[in-house]
Formats: structure tokens, sequence, C-alpha cells
């Protein structure tokens, strides 16, 4: 049988996953660049996966033996904490255009956060290439949910700097990344038994959905590479569990991390 086919594009916190889970699994895997920006999707055997169904897949056709996906791997993916709304509802991400990273980290909860770097990608993002965002997140679109915000086309006519609809955007905003806190804080740490990993001594299921989650959010919280990301969740966060720094260190120091993050930068 050929090898599976995997189409992703570099910056999806979800293609990262599958690049851990494939050096992990030992599956030989063709990379290919979606050519629309989807989400990661795996043909092979004239079946194709997308997203979470692509990591069970790959366990199915390995010869490695993992810890199965437990009920943390649902809540990864759930909207509270996505970190694709996160990376929009972060302010410290986007810098002046043609300046360097903010240090600001938080997320654009009003006004003054969110006009912090004039100039910056994100008002000219939001005010006029996804205006729908300030007015779905007024109107309560698709359940106020975060991946329903980002869903949403383009649309002409509307009022993108409508006070109200940016209160709702900023109070979406505010409540992911609450939730984000949360996750590391509590919910990750109560994950990892025995550790040092969720599945124990060496990476299951879980860990390869969480591992890249932790990592974004690490970067959006201002972790340029490996070496700085429990300093900077610290930094964002307080303190950090102790069983979260070292599931932190176990992920950074395996060679399935190298070659999904080269040279340890997160992105």
């Amino acid at each position: 049988m050929t090898k599976p086919v995997l189409y992703t594009f570099p910056q999806s916190v979800w293609a990262v996953s599958l690049q851990l889970s494939l050096a992990e699994l030992d599956v030989d895997a063709d990379l290919k660049i979606s050519p629309h920006g989807a989400l990661p999707t795996l043909a092979h055997g004239g079946k194709s996966f997308s997203n979470a169904a692509v990591i069970d897949y790959l366990v199915s056709i390995s010869s490695k033996k993992v810890a199965p996906a437990t009920s943390i791997t649902i809540v990864v993916y759930e909207d509270k904490i996505d970190p694709n709304f996160a990376f929009v509802a972060s302010v410290r991400f986007y810098p002046p255009i043609g300046g360097a990273l903010t240090d600001h980290p938080l997320p654009q909860r009003n006004d003054e956060e969110f006009a912090k770097v004039k100039g910056s990608f994100a008002p000219i993002f939001m005010s006029t290439h996804r205006p729908c965002l300030f007015e779905e997140a007024c109107r309560g679109a698709r359940g106020g949910t975060a991946q329903g915000l980002l869903r949403q086309g383009d649309r002409e006519n509307l009022p993108s700097r409508c006070a109200h609809a940016k209160q709702g955007f900023y109070s979406a905003s505010t409540a992911v990344w609450d939730s984000i806190k949360v996750f590391a804080v509590e919910t990750l740490p109560a994950a990892i038994s025995e550790g040092p990993f969720i599945g124990v001594a060496t990476p299951g299921v879980d860990d390869y959905h969480v591992g890249a989650w932790i990592a974004r959010i690490a970067f959006l919280l201002g972790a340029q590479k490996s070496d700085e990301g429990v300093a900077v969740l610290e930094k964002g966060f307080g303190p950090i569990p102790e069983k979260v720094k070292v599931y932190w260190s176990a992920w950074t120091a395996r060679d399935s991390w190298v070659k999904a993050y080269p040279d340890r930068v997160l992105h």
C-alpha cells in the first residue's frame, strides 16, 4: 500500500499535533501543503481523515502501541479553550507592521488593549477583513462560540465598529483566555497521573493533541523557543503546577518535538 499523504500547513496548531504523532508512531508519510489552508487532512488507501481522526488512524496502522485517547482529548478541542480563537484574541501576537513583537500577552478585552499597538495587524484584521467577528459576538451566532466566530465569512455593510458588537468580542476573548488558564493550571495536571505524560512514561494519543495545544499557548503568551515555555506560562498565568513543568520538559526533550519545532522555535 502507498504511503499516507498528509495535507497540512506549517502554522496550524493541529498540524503540529499530527507531526508529533507521525514521529512518535514511526509512520512514514508524505507531507504536502494544503492549497486552501484547511484543516489538516490525511489521505490513505482511498480514504481521508481530518483533525483528531487523523491521529486515531495513524495509531491503527502503527506497529507501536500507545495509550489511547481519554476525555481530555475531547476537552482540548472545545471552543472554550480554542487556540485558534486565542490566536486572534492575543494582543501580544500581533506586531506593528514591520516592527517587533510586543510583550503584552493578554486578550483584547477593551478598546485600550485592542489599540495597544497602533498600526498593528490586529486592529486592521478585525476592522476590515473580519468585521463579522464583532458582529457575530454581538449577536451570539452559532451559540457565540469561538469556533463560530472564526467560521463566519466576510460580509459587506456591517458596522465593524459597533460598540455593542465589540464588547461581545471582548467578552468572548476574556472568557477564552480565562478557560485556557484553568485548563493549563488545573485540568492538565489533574490528567497527569504517574507522569511525566498523560500516557504515563511515553506520550499517548492525548499527549499529541495537548502537547501541540500548550506549545501554541506558550507561543501566544510570548515564548519564542522551547526553553522559554514554562517561564512565559508562569508570567501569563501565575505559578504553574510541577506536573505541568515536568510535562513541558519531557516533551521538549524528545526527538519528535525537535522535528515538529525545528531549532526548538515555537509557532
